[in-house]
């Protein structure tokens, strides 16, 4: 009996995709299509209302993490698959208006954990989009 290799990425810890880097929508749509179970949905809506609220946005993904940005090296936004919800991450948080309301040990950086069972608010959201899409972004 041969075993026979898949295309499909693993999952990391937490049922993180893990997914090779790039810049572009490919790459993203690559990590999106690999999340597991209701974190597909939700990375697909994420990804919709980012480039709703961002035409042009870049993308990419780097560390198994999909990242936008209005410059391919100045990122506003990201987000990552937990085994419970999934983490948007905002590198200025503490600059918009409400903040998202999870701390970081980093100065800037805000939370915003979306879980299955708890729908967002994507009207917030997208607001924290269009808001965190004019700051100065994080070089990475």
């Amino acid at each position: 009996m041969t075993e026979t290799k898949t295309d499909k990425p693993a999952l990391l810890s937490g049922g993180n995709p893990q997914t090779p880097k790039g810049y572009g929508d490919g790459p993203v749509q690559a990590y999106i299509a690999a999340m597991p179970d209701w974190k597909r949905d939700i990375g697909l809506r994420l990804d919709a209302l980012i480039e709703q609220t961002v035409p042009g946005v870049h993308k990419a993904v780097k560390w198994n993490t999909p990242f936008y940005g209005v410059r391919d090296d100045h990122w506003f936004v990201a987000f990552h698959c937990f085994t419970k919800y999934v983490k948007v991450t905002f590198f200025r948080g503490t600059s918009l208006d409400p903040a998202p309301p999870g701390k970081s040990k980093q100065a800037e950086v805000r939370y915003l954990d979306i879980f299955e069972d708890r729908p967002f608010d994507e009207a917030q959201f997208t607001n924290w989009i269009k808001q965190a899409s004019q700051l100065p972004g994080e070089k990475l």
